[in-house]
C-alpha cells in the first residue's frame, strides 16, 4: 500500500470520526443543522436525535475499521477497499435519497482513496 493510500485511507477515517462527531454529541448544533440540511428543532426531536446518534455510532466503526485495516490487518488493500465501497455507495445511496451533495460531502475522499488503492 503507497503512502498516499495510507493518507487517503486516514483521511477518510477521520471523516467517519467528524461525521461521528456531529451525529452523536453536537447533535442539535447549527454545524449538524448546516450539513445534513435539517433544521435545529428536528434535530432535537427524541426520535430524529436517538437515529443520529444511532448512526453516528455506525460511522465511528468504519472510521475504526479503515485504522485497523492499515495498521494492524493482513489484508490490508482487500479491507480498506471493501469499507471504501462500502463509504462510496453508501454516499451515493445518500445523494439519491436525501440530497445530491452527500455524494460529494461523503463519498469523494473515500472514490479517491479507493482509486488510489487500485491503480
Amino acid at each position: 500500500m503507497s503512502i498516499i493510500s495510507i493518507i487517503l485511507v486516514i483521511l477518510s477515517a477521520l471523516e467517519c470520526f467528524y461525521i461521528m462527531y456531529l451525529e452523536t454529541v453536537i447533535t442539535t448544533s447549527e454545524k449538524t443543522s448546516l450539513t445534513f440540511g435539517v433544521e435545529r428543532d428536528e434535530l432535537g426531536r427524541e426520535t430524529v436525535s436517538s437515529l443520529l446518534k444511532n448512526q453516528g455510532v455506525y460511522n465511528g466503526f468504519i472510521g475504526l475499521i479503515l485504522l485497523y485495516a492499515i495498521t494492524f490487518a493482513n489484508a490490508k488493500v482487500e479491507i480498506s477497499a471493501i469499507m471504501l465501497i462500502y463509504i462510496v455507495a453508501m454516499a451515493l445511496y445518500g445523494g439519491y435519497t436525501v440530497d445530491k451533495k452527500i455524494v460529494i460531502k461523503q463519498g469523494l475522499l473515500p472514490f479517491i482513496a479507493l482509486i488510489s488503492l487500485l491503480f
